[in-house]
C-alpha cells in the first residue's frame, strides 16, 4: 500500500514504524517548502488559523504597549516604578527581576539541548518543543546575560509587587519559545552574519549601559540613598540608552531568523521600551533641574524621539 501522507514513499508492508517515518518526512518536506518560500518571497511566517490568531496578537501588543507604559495608572508597576502597599505580597527587587528572566532563560536552554524534541503525536500533529538553531542559542545568550546581570552586576533596593514580575516572566518566557519556534522553521535562512552583528552590537551597548547605572549606586553606602542622574555613554543624548541598544538586539535576532514573528517581537518590544522611555524621561525631569537633566534630552533615539 502506498502512504497516505504526502511523503513520496510507498511500501509493500505496513507497519506502525513505517507510518511513523513517513508523517516525520512529511513534516521535514513542509519546513523545506517554508525555508524555499522563505529564500523566493520574503520571511516566513506561521500560517493556520492558529498563526493568523498568534499574529492578531502581536499585532495587538504592539498597538497597545505604548500607552500602556506611557500612563501611570497602567504601566508595569516593578524596578523605580513599583507601587507596593502590603509587604506580605512582595519580592525584594532582586529576586521579582530572576521572575522575570530565569523562565525565559529555562526555556531557551530546554529548547537549545534537544529536550522534549518534536515528534509525531496523533493524527499527525507535531508536538514538544522545537528543535535547537541559532535563534534558540541567542535566547541563551540574551537571557542568561540578563540573568547574570540581576545577580552580580544590579543593586537593589526596595521590593516589587508578585504579579507584574510574574506576569512579565510568563510574556518573556512565551517569547523565547516563539523565537526559537521561527527558527526552527526557517532555519538560518535569514542574514545571520549582519543579525549576529547588530545583536553583539546591542549586547555590549546594553551592558555597557547597565554598568553605568550599576556603577551610580556603588558608592553609596551610609545608609541614605540619592538618586543621582545617569552619566556617561549615550546617556546625554537619550534618557534610555539601553533600551535602545537591547532592540538593536532583538533586531538582530529577528534578521537571523528572518520571521515575520520575528520582526513582530521587534515591534513589541519597541512599543513597550518606547513607552518605558518616556516615563523614565518624565521621572527625570521631574527629579531633576534643568541643569542636571536638560528638558530637551530625547527618550530613545538621539536626536529623533
Amino acid at each position: 500500500k502506498s502512504c497516505h501522507f504526502p511523503c513520496g514513499v510507498s511500501w509493500t508492508s505496513w507497519t506502525p514504524d513505517n507510518v511513523r517515518q513517513c508523517q516525520q518526512r512529511s513534516i521535514n518536506l513542509q519546513r523545506h517548502k517554508t525555508n524555499s518560500s522563505t529564500m523566493e518571497g520574503g520571511p516566513a511566517s506561521f500560517s493556520g488559523t492558529a498563526g493568523h490568531v498568534l499574529t492578531a496578537a502581536q499585532l495587538l501588543v504592539a498597538l497597545t504597549s505604548y500607552g500602556t507604559e506611557t500612563n501611570p495608572k497602567t504601566r508595569a508597576t516593578y524596578s523605580k516604578f513599583a507601587r507596593v502597599d502590603d509587604s506580605s505580597r512582595t519580592w525584594p527587587s532582586r529576586l521579582a527581576m530572576m521572575v522575570i528572566y530565569a523562565p525565559a532563560l529555562l526555556v531557551a536552554l530546554a529548547v537549545s539541548h534537544g529536550l522534549l524534541p518534536g515528534s509525531v503525536g496523533a493524527g499527525g500533529l507535531e508536538i514538544g518543543l522545537p528543535g535547537p538553531t541559532a535563534a534558540s542559542a541567542l535566547m541563551v545568550v540574551h537571557f542568561g546575560k540578563r540573568c547574570l546581570e540581576v545577580m552580580l552586576l544590579h543593586r537593589y533596593s526596595g521590593r516589587t509587587d508578585r504579579g507584574t514580575p510574574t506576569m512579565i516572566g510568563v510574556f518573556y518566557a512565551l517569547t523565547a519559545l516563539l523565537i526559537c519556534a521561527c527558527g526552527d522553521q526557517t532555519r538560518g535562512n535569514g542574514g545571520s552574519a549582519p543579525g549576529a552583528a547588530l545583536f553583539c552590537v546591542g549586547l555590549a551597548g546594553n551592558f555597557y549601559h547597565h554598568y553605568l547605572l550599576a556603577a551610580l549606586r556603588s558608592g553609596g553606602g551610609g545608609g541614605t540613598r540619592k538618586y543621582v542622574p545617569p552619566r556617561g555613554g549615550m546617556f546625554s543624548l537619550v534618557a534610555a540608552p539601553h533600551y535602545l541598544f537591547e532592540l538593536v538586539g532583538w533586531l538582530g535576532v529577528a534578521l537571523v531568523v528572518d520571521h515575520v514573528n520575528a520582526y513582530l517581537v521587534v515591534l513589541s518590544m519597541t512599543s513597550y521600551l518606547a513607552g518605558r522611555s518616556v516615563a523614565q524621561n518624565e521621572f527625570n525631569r521631574l527629579k531633576f533641574d534643568e541643569k542636571e537633566w536638560p528638558r530637551s534630552r530625547r527618550n530613545l533615539i538621539p536626536f529623533v524621539f
